[in-house]
This record gives C-alpha cells, sequence and structure tokens, in this order.
C-alpha cells in the first residue's frame, strides 16, 4: 500500500502504549519486545515521525493501556491470557516508573492523552473515538506496542468506525517476528489503508516538516 499526503487540518497520530515497562530498558517487558525493536529500529523512527508530526502542526494522540491497580480484574468471568498476564506482572502499575510514560515517547505539551483501554483497542471504553471526532480528524497513524495486539486492534476499530488507517510497519514492535509478519504482512491489508515505513511516512508529510 502506497503512502499519500497527509494534512494537520485531518490527520492525528495515535502513539499507543508509550509506557517505561515496554519502551525503556528495565521495563517489565523491554527484553521481550527488544529483538523485533531493534530490528525495526523502533528508537530512532519514533523520533524521526514524532518531531516530523509535531513540526508538521499534526495532532499527537497518546492512547494508553491500563495502569495495573490493586482490584483490577478480580471477579472478572472472562480474562484472555495477555490480562492473566498483566495481572500476575503489574504491567503498568500506577505509581511505579514502569508505569510513567517513555520520557521521549510519552505525552508532551498539547498532546491529547485519551482515557486508558483495558484490553486491546484504544477505542474501546474509551474517549478516543469522541475525542478525534470533536477536532475533525478523519485519518488515523499508528505507532507503538505491540504490533499485533494493541495497535492492529484499534486499527481495526477505527476502519470499522470510519477512519483512514495507516500502519507504520518500522514504528512498531511485537514479542516476535511472527508477530510482526502477522500484523503487517497477514492482518495489516484487511483493514488498513496504508502500511508504510517510516521513510514513506516522513516523504508523505507536508514539506515543512521533512
Amino acid at each position: 500500500m502506497n503512502a499519500f499526503a497527509y494534512s494537520a487540518s485531518d490527520t492525528a497520530l495515535l502513539v499507543i502504549d508509550p509506557y517505561n515497562d515496554f519502551m525503556s530498558e528495565g521495563g517489565k517487558l523491554y527484553d521481550a519486545t527488544r529483538a523485533t525493536a531493534e530490528a525495526a529500529d523502533f528508537d530512532d523512527n519514533m523520533r524521526n515521525i514524532l518531531a516530523a508530526i509535531r513540526a508538521a502542526s499534526i495532532q499527537v494522540f497518546v492512547v494508553p493501556h491500563r495502569r495495573w491497580r490493586a482490584g483490577d480484574y478480580e471477579g472478572w468471568l472472562h480474562m484472555t491470557s495477555s490480562q492473566s498476564g498483566v495481572r500476575k506482572v503489574q504491567l503498568f502499575a500506577a505509581g511505579t516508573w514502569g508505569g510513567e510514560f517513555h520520557p521521549e515517547f510519552g505525552p508532551q505539551p498539547g498532546d491529547v492523552v485519551v482515557h486508558e483501554h483495558w484490553a486491546q483497542s484504544g477505542f474501546a471504553n474509551t474517549d478516543l473515538d469522541a475525542q478525534l471526532k470533536l477536532r475533525g480528524i478523519r485519518r488515523i497513524i499508528l505507532v507503538g506496542m505491540v504490533a499485533n495486539t494493541c495497535v492492529e486492534s484499534t486499527g481495526r476499530f477505527g476502519m470499522e468506525l470510519g477512519y483512514h488507517v495507516t500502519l507504520v510497519k518500522d514504528a512498531t514492535a511485537a514479542f516476535s517476528a511472527e508477530g510482526m509478519h502477522a500484523a503487517h504482512e497477514v492482518n495489516g491489508p484487511s483493514f488498513a489503508h496504508a502500511i508504510v515505513s517510516t521513510a514513506e511516512l516522513l516523504n508523505s508529510l507536508p514539506r515543512a516538516a521533512r
């Protein structure tokens, strides 16, 4: 899928789950995603994208997972294996370093931080759809963690809601190369309108931002 021109009037960048537990050395899942992140050059690509997006005056949305709190998931009839894992390791625990946003990839002044999602989609049970619509956003660009879970689920849900969805395949990571392949080569084409590299995305931003 080919890139095209994006504009500040109707485009937003969604940065999904930019927590220290994922993106900072020493985080609880940093080592689990490290191999695919390094293979994709994730850190440098995120830096370049965020700088260019902000230079283009495109709105940044931070789409965070639920920070673990004592009592979470108690009494639930149906928990996924991922949610059981979150509960076991207390992932993104509120009030801890791991539950803080990555200093570079987390929110900056002017960014919109939406309500935390409990499972995988940044739209389900949050205010993301309302926040986008209130700003006239029709196109969403997705980066962050994890490629074949929260990034994919948010993109798929966004397509169902009528948004134009772009996946940036080298500005995300997963727990395995197979997860990355599934996200971008198998599942992504069924819902995303564009699947691009960081270089392709940057070339499609307003010239002043390049």
